[in-house]
């Protein structure tokens, strides 16, 4: 699923037009953003917890050149899915065969 996908989906679970979509869904985006710099770590209690992490420099080769260059230090996030949202992925189908 891509960023129109979620767009056409969310619209038409609330009724929305897409356009009224994608306004919520860039305000979502625009709201974790600057939890994540505020405060590091952005918590959805069952569905998961993103956390920002500093990546710090390092040195890398440029393969065309043969080179080493640095990268420079950044931040990233990390995405640890939460209690409920595993559960849903992984139903318990049934259990395991003993006799194996």
């Amino acid at each position: 699923m891509n960023r129109s996908d979620l767009i056409k989906r969310v619209a038409g679970r609330l009724l929305l037009e897409e356009e009224e979509a994608a306004i919520y869904i860039r305000v979502w985006e625009e709201e974790v953003e600057k939890a994540l710099l505020k405060d590091g770590e952005v918590g959805l209690m069952g569905f998961g917890s993103f956390t920002l992490w500093k990546q710090t420099a390092r040195p890398a080769r440029n393969p065309r050149e043969n080179t080493v260059c640095m990268i420079a230090p950044r931040n990233s996030v990390k995405f640890k899915p939460g209690k409920f949202l595993l559960e849903h992925l992984n139903p318990q189908n049934e259990e395991p065969d003993k006799n194996v």
